[in-house]
């Protein structure tokens, strides 16, 4: 196992620099599932959600939750992100999140499209809580990342778009 990154020379949490590390293209995608159950699924199939648009809301609460994940997440770094894109598809009883960030960087954008994914699956939750609370938001994980010096890692059993 490599040394740990994230602790000085007295043990405390601190920033990593990645000052020295070249820059290389970043790209992460990450997943997350709402169970909502079938009567739900279909309102949102329908558009007949009672807060309005409620995939929508959850593509752009997503999309704003990636640019801002340096603020949410204590020591993460500020990336600028060249691309970011969440979508939503309703199946029988769920919604799958799919969100995917990507910038020219000196670390990884994980954490961007983990952000993303979570916060879109929290805003359905909460655009849809009206309709019952028993939805569970689950299997938030990463699919897929790119570059850097771990080069690319893939989830078992994933295929890209």
């Amino acid at each position: 196992m490599d040394q740990l990154t994230h602790l000085d020379e007295q043990g405390r949490l601190c920033m990593v620099d990645v000052g020295d590390k070249p820059t290389t293209r970043r790209r992460a995608v990450a997943a997350a599932t709402l169970v909502v159950g079938p009567a739900v699924a279909q309102l949102l199939r329908e558009g007949k959600t009672p807060k309005g648009n409620a995939l929508e809301a959850a593509r752009l609460a997503g999309v704003l939750a990636a640019k801002r994940t340096f603020e949410l997440i204590p020591l993460c770094h500020q990336v600028v992100l060249d691309h970011v894109e969440v979508d939503c598809s309703v199946e029988e009883d769920r919604v799958h999140i799919r969100a995917e960030a990507s910038a020219w960087g000196k670390t990884g954008v994980e954490m961007e499209a983990l952000t993303a994914a979570a916060v879109a699956g929290l805003t359905l939750y909460d655009m849809l809580k009206a309709l019952g609370r028993g939805m569970v938001l689950q299997e938030v994980r990463l699919l897929r990342k790119e570059g850097g010096r771990t080069g690319v890692w893939t989830a078992e059993g994933f295929h890209d778009r």
